[in-house]
């Protein structure tokens, strides 16, 4: 939610479309989040119940000129590097060609772990993906430095400026 306020601080203009998980809906609202992003609709990553007019998926694909993944939980980064596409949000991020940039935030250990590392070089391969590295972090759950956030936001952005420079010159 900060980064939120800070986005329609920084950029008044940004159009944006929120998708949050199951996982993350656990520590924000919808409607939080919906409040803080100018009021549009925050969409839960998961399959309609009834058909729909137009498939989710392939909407957020097409539309997004860039795609943040923030924060990405290490199930949500496994899932997309070995292509799983089992939710909207995934399945839009599998099929776009926008630059996506991820900003890991990982539990005390997952950052050395061997399985982080593959997933993380498994992204690097694919040419509009970037996967920024996670800052040092006290764990809610062990009160040590031993967890890994989300970098800050402007570190994203960044990110995904050099990305979409660098996807140009290729095109």
């Amino acid at each position: 939610p900060f980064w939120l306020n800070w986005l329609s601080i920084a950029y008044p203009d940004l159009k944006l479309r929120l998708v949050v998980t199951r996982s993350a809906e656990r520590f924000v609202t919808r409607a939080a989040l919906a409040a803080l992003a100018g009021g549009g609709e925050v969409l839960l990553d998961v399959w309609p119940e009834r058909p729909a007019p137009t498939a989710l998926h392939v909407e957020l694909a097409e539309w997004a000129e860039v795609v943040l993944v923030y924060p990405a939980t290490l199930h949500y980064l496994a899932r997309l590097a070995v292509g799983l596409a089992d939710t909207p949000s995934l399945l839009a991020v599998q099929c776009t060609t926008a630059p996506v940039v991820v900003a890991p935030t990982l539990p005390p250990g997952a950052a050395a772990s061997p399985v982080y590392r593959r997933h993380v070089a498994a992204l690097a391969e694919r040419p509009n993906v970037r996967v920024v590295p996670p800052v040092p972090a006290v764990s809610a759950t062990t009160g040590r430095p031993d967890a890994a956030a989300a970098p800050p936001l402007p570190d994203l952005i960044a990110a995904a400026e050099e990305l979409r420079a660098r996807l140009a010159v290729t095109a």
